[in-house]
C-alpha cells in the first residue's frame, strides 16, 4: 500500500497496479487497499486519522483479515511493502503488528514526522510546539515504546533509502536504524548511492525489485 493521507492507490487505471502485477506474477497474493484519510469516501473519512497516523495501519489489518474470508491467503505468511508513507506503514506494521505481519520491505520511510516537511505534517499532526506534542512521539518509529519488547517478536525488516534523497532525507532511515540497533533489532539497511526518492533509474529499480522478491 501507499495508505498515506490523499494518496488514492485504489484507481479503476493500469499503470497504477504495474508493480503490484509484477509482485503477482511472482506468485505473492497482493493486496492494495486504501485507508482512512484516503479522498472518494467522505470528509469525515479523510479527516478520521487527524492526530492519528497510526489508525491507517489497523485500516490494512482490516484489510487483510476481510479479504483472508473471501480468498485462501496464508495469514501466517503476510509481508508489507512500501514508499514514502508507505514505508513508514511498513515499518510501523512489523513493529507494533508482528501478529499480523511478518516481514517488511520500508523504502524512503518517513521514522520522525519531526523532520518532515511542516507543509504536510502539520495539517495532520499540527504544531509540535504545541501542547500536543506527544502525538508526535505517538506517530513516530524511532520513539515507539514497543521497539525493545519487539526484539522479542523479530519480523525481518528491510529499509531501502536513497542517499540522494530531498523529500525524505536519508536521516530517516539513520535514525531508525540506530533506534532498531538499541533496542538490539536486527534488519537491514540498503543505501542507494546517486538515488532520489522515487528510484528513477530503471536498471537501479529492476534490481530493487529482484532483491526485494529475494528478501521476502
Amino acid at each position: 500500500p501507499y495508505g498515506g493521507p490523499h494518496g488514492q492507490r485504489v484507481l479503476a487505471a493500469h499503470n497504477a497496479h504495474l508493480t503490484s502485477q509484477w509482485f503477482a506474477d511472482q506468485g505473492f497474493a497482493v493486496i492494495v487497499a486504501d485507508g482512512r484519510g484516503t479522498p472518494g469516501t467522505s470528509p469525515a473519512w479523510e479527516k478520521a486519522i487527524r492526530h492519528e497516523f497510526t489508525a491507517t495501519l489497523d485500516d490494512q489489518v482490516e484489510a487483510v483479515h476481510a479479504l483472508a474470508e473471501e480468498f485462501p491467503l496464508d495469514l501466517d505468511r503476510v509481508a508489507i511493502r512500501g514508499w514514502s508513507y508507505g514505508g513508514y506503514l511498513s515499518a510501523l506494521a512489523v513493529l507494533r503488528r508482528p501478529d499480523v505481519f511478518h516481514a517488511g520491505i520500508a523504502g524512503a520511510p518517513v521514522t520522525d514526522w519531526r523532520l518532515y516537511d511542516t507543509h504536510y505534517t502539520e495539517r495532520y499532526l499540527g504544531d509540535p510546539a504545541e501542547a500536543d506534542g506527544e502525538v508526535y512521539a505517538r506517530n513516530s518509529l524511532v520513539t515507539d515504546e514497543g521497539l525493545s519488547a519487539a526484539a522479542a517478536q523479530h519480523r525481518p525488516l528491510m529499509i531501502v533509502h536513497g542517499l540522494a534523497d530531498d523529500n525524505v532525507v536519508a536521516a530517516h532511515t539513520l535514525r531508525l536504524s540506530s533506534a532498531l540497533l538499541a533496542a538490539g533489532r536486527p534488519h537491514e539497511v540498503l543505501p542507494l548511492s546517486g538515488v532520489t526518492h522515487m528510484t528513477p533509474q530503471e536498471q537501479v529499480a529492476e534490481n530493487l525489485l529482484l532483491l526485494q522478491v529475494d528478501f521476502l
